[in-house]
């Protein structure tokens, strides 16, 4: 189910438990809609509503540095493949394989991530390349001085953590986000809405604040869900570090 789904149901349920606590307020005897009934009520449901707003809070908190940390492996990643592209290009003629094979891995890595077709769902499992055949090729050059070699060394090291930046983008695509915590969120929000409606008078007023009130907490709901996909939905990341590292890749053929 998608997260814009997920999200109208969320809305959906607590605009008609706000309205369902208006009716039912209509049904209740008047021994139950005193003052100190009222007062009653609004205690223990300020102690819901703060411990909804915390786990939502939470919950956001959770999510927005899920995806910060995505976008900054994304920074990194791109960062070091120009970087690499420049050591081999150092290195010499005898890397234009390794060269060439960056640049393909790199291709590969952007249309899989971020597919052109906005209908396909993003791959983000690893290509060989990244974790044996740019390593492999890399591993094959035969340093002629001491420059060279410590190129390779320094070539070598930057592949192995490109494997590994890669790698991390797959794990780390796992949701973030406790299921059971968000249903408990949403369940207090229902208890919430249905007590405002219940002691609440039945107007125009009444109702929109109900509606736009409900329509905040699903907003919430929904920045949850799509910070949770980093490389889907409307908040996916941006492929601009990738496509810009790919610009500059065989661009400089080294002194």
């Amino acid at each position: 189910m998608t997260p814009f789904l997920i999200t109208m149901m969320v809305f959906v349920l607590l605009t008609a438990a706000g309205f369902l606590g208006v009716r039912v307020s209509a049904t209740l005897p008047a021994h139950h809609l005193t003052a100190e009934s009222k007062d009653s009520v609004k205690v223990g449901m300020a102690f819901v509503g703060s411990m909804a707003a915390l786990l939502l809070a939470l919950l956001v908190s959770s999510t927005a540095n899920a995806y910060d940390a995505e976008k900054s492996q994304v920074t990194q990643m791109a960062a070091k493949i120009v970087f690499l592209d420049r050591v081999l290009a150092n290195y010499g003629p005898e890397s234009a394989d390794a060269r060439g094979e960056l640049r393909r891995a790199t291709e590969s890595a952007i249309a899989r991530i971020w597919p052109d077709d906005h209908g396909r769902s993003p791959e983000l499992d690893p290509a060989l390349s990244w974790s044996e055949g740019l390593p492999n090729l890399i591993q094959r050059l035969a340093p002629v001085d001491e420059r060279q070699s410590s190129l390779k060394t320094q070539a070598a090291d930057l592949a192995s953590e490109l494997g590994e930046l890669r790698w991390l983008l797959f794990e780390e695509s796992e949701s973030s986000i406790s299921v059971p915590m968000l249903v408990v969120v949403i369940a207090w929000l229902i208890i919430t809405f249905l007590s405002i409606g219940m002691f609440a008078p039945s107007n125009p007023t009444v109702v929109g604040t109900i509606v736009l009130s409900a329509l905040s907490a699903a907003g919430a709901i929904f920045l949850i869900l799509e910070l949770d996909m980093p490389f889907d939905g409307v908040l996916r990341l941006s492929s601009a570090p990738m496509r810009k590292a790919l610009n500059h890749l065989g661009a400089w053929t080294g002194v």
